[in-house]
């Protein structure tokens, strides 16, 4: 019988979601009890090895907050992952050379309680479902700098997934 891969993550952390990067070397798994994004590579041999563990949330943010989702951009340069509490997305710039992430930022979702977000498939735009204040929210995507700019916004009830 085969023996499934298993990774033993920090106790607490609660995984939620991964997303992989498009070299299929780095998955990115977002923790919904801890606020943090995990790194984790694939080596040769099929073994998992956790390289990273960042914090979604500012050094100064001390109230509630649970993780959602997380996205690689499709050119594999940023990650955003979401904030229920902190009502943000964060903006992580990928190492290219070893995966890690460098935080840059943070961006309102303007709502409350961001669960699921998507990208387009070419990248240039991403949206977000904030499930308690019934709006899914549009915001444009600099390819180059990561950051996003609010477009606009629609009024939806209780949105909790985003597809493409």
């Amino acid at each position: 019988a085969a023996k499934p891969q298993s990774l033993a993550m920090v106790p607490g952390a609660g995984p939620r979601h991964l997303a992989f990067h498009p070299n299929k070397r780095w998955v990115y798994i977002v923790n919904e009890l801890n606020s943090s994004v995990t790194l984790i590579k694939r080596g040769d041999k099929g073994e998992f090895d956790i390289l990273q563990s960042i914090t979604t949330l500012p050094g100064n943010y001390k109230q509630d907050n649970s993780c959602a989702d997380i996205h690689v951009s499709p050119d594999g340069k940023y990650v955003y992952a979401s904030n229920r509490g902190h009502n943000s997305l964060v903006i992580f710039k990928v190492n290219g050379e070893n995966g890690e992430l460098k935080m840059l930022g943070h961006q309102s979702t303007f709502g409350n309680t961001p669960r699921n977000f998507s990208i387009t498939p070419n990248g240039k735009y991403i949206v977000v479902a904030n499930q308690n204040s019934n709006n899914l929210v549009s915001f444009l995507r600099d390819s180059n700098s990561g950051l996003l700019q609010f477009i606009d916004q629609i009024e939806a009830p209780k949105p909790v997934c985003v597809l493409f």
